[in-house]
């Protein structure tokens, strides 16, 4: 496991490398908060560019505040899932209880950061649809592109919940993790509908 804030630290090129090396981690999770950070920045990218919005200055202070959330989750979640991992093969000599028990609270920890990352990707598109309808119209490519990233990291995040957490498919994190993919993608819908008006 890397020390906290490990991966914002490294070059674009080196995360990517890492992204894509053998090891398990980083991996889905890390990439999907990632990409929420980056819808967010773009967000903020459109409201500072658009000064005939009145509410443009808070919508900045709200996307710098979920891409502040959100980029420090990479680490999280590749720290989480390398725990989950090293629980997966706790030795048998264990009791079984005692096992079942550790290696069930490591899931559940390990599925508490994707479902984080999926609202906040829930919230990047919408506050992305937000800024397609009402910031600078030059910059309406980046407001949706915003949107569609967050709709993606909230889906990707919104299924290694259900992997995670290999509980049945009517948990309560399982249902808030589709209810929040849901309105994500209906966020993403809203700001693509912008091109046409």
């Amino acid at each position: 496991m890397g020390s906290v804030g490990e991966l914002l630290d490294l070059p674009l090129r080196e995360f990517l490398d890492r992204l894509a090396a053998e090891e398990p981690s980083p991996a889905g999770g890390s990439a999907a908060a990632l990409g929420v950070a980056m819808g967010a920045a773009l967000i903020a990218k459109v409201a500072k560019a658009s000064p005939d919005w009145p509410e443009a200055r808070a919508v900045v202070a709200q996307a710098e505040q979920l891409r502040r959330r959100t980029a420090p989750l990479a680490q999280s979640d590749a720290d989480v899932y390398e725990e989950a991992l090293a629980a997966l093969h706790l030795p048998d000599q264990l009791e079984p209880e005692v096992r079942d028990m550790a290696l069930g609270q490591v899931l559940a920890r390990a599925a508490e950061i994707p479902l984080v990352i999926a609202e906040a990707g829930a919230d990047v598109a919408c506050l992305a649809a937000e800024a397609a309808d009402r910031g600078a119209p030059e910059r309406r490519g980046d407001a949706i592109a915003a949107a569609l990233i967050g709709e993606a990291a909230a889906r990707a995040a919104s299924n290694l919940v259900a992997i995670n957490l290999t509980v049945p498919p009517d948990d309560h994190r399982v249902l808030r993790a589709r209810a929040v993919t849901d309105l994500a993608s209906a966020a993403a819908r809203e700001a693509l509908a912008t091109v046409a008006t």
